[in-house]
């Protein structure tokens, strides 16, 4: 072997070495960043849901800075980070900036209907009602179409809505867009509920899931 080759092959062998050690280092930093976004999201969802949508406004951005494609989970509900900051902007009546946010938020996760949803809103409060109606009637079947899944098909059946006052809810909103005349004011403040609703649903769901596994943990080390 030649001078050239062997110091080629001693600088792969080096470079893989490095890459070997660099490794471990790599998917710490990956694993910090998804806990710093994670938290970030949970904060701003905790302020949205007691109000504080200025807090929520900065939590939300934090975190769509950090990872603009995160995508939050409560068993099979999820929702982006665009939507959330979408959904900030909406609560503080910033409708053109909630508009632009829950764009992004569709183009990033074509299948999160709460941007449908938000997105249906926030044009209908900037005057463009034609495209919030299509965008609202969307968002509110899918988001019928996921509960129905859940209730028919998945484990976590049990928790999400069990008495299908979401879904009653929801089914009354798309009757009232499929209408020739509504009242856009009923209209508005019937889906603003059902998605306050929804988000606190995802809390209990997920609160009553962790007591579960709690107790459950508990039963196994008085059985041991």
């Amino acid at each position: 072997m030649n001078e050239k080759n062997s110091g080629a092959q001693r600088g792969r062998v080096s470079f893989s070495v490095f890459a070997f050690y660099l490794l471990p280092f790599t998917f710490l930093f990956t694993g910090c960043t998804a806990f710093e976004v994670g938290s970030n999201v949970q904060r701003g969802r905790y302020a949205l849901l007691r109000g504080d949508t200025n807090i929520a406004q900065a939590d939300f951005q934090r975190a769509s800075e950090i990872d603009p494609s995160y995508l939050h989970r409560i068993g099979p509900m999820k929702e982006g980070v665009w939507t959330y900051l979408g959904r900030a902007y909406y609560a503080n009546g910033d409708y053109k900036a909630a508009v632009k946010a829950l764009e992004q938020a569709r183009a990033t996760h074509p299948d999160d209907s709460f941007a449908l949803v938000y997105l249906g809103l926030a044009l209908a409060k900037d005057g463009d009602r034609q495209r919030g109606v299509k965008e609202l009637h969307a968002g509110l079947t899918g988001l019928y179409d996921w509960l129905e899944f859940i209730s028919e098909y998945s484990a976590d059946k049990g928790y999400w809505d069990p008495g299908a006052y979401l879904r009653t809810g929801i089914k009354t909103e798309l009757a009232r867009l499929d209408g020739k005349e509504f009242n856009w004011n009923d209209v508005i403040a019937g889906v603003e509920r059902i998605g306050n609703d929804l988000e606190t649903e995802a809390e209990k769901v997920a609160n009553d899931k962790r007591r579960e596994q709690r107790d459950s943990a508990v039963g196994d080390d008085r059985g041991n």
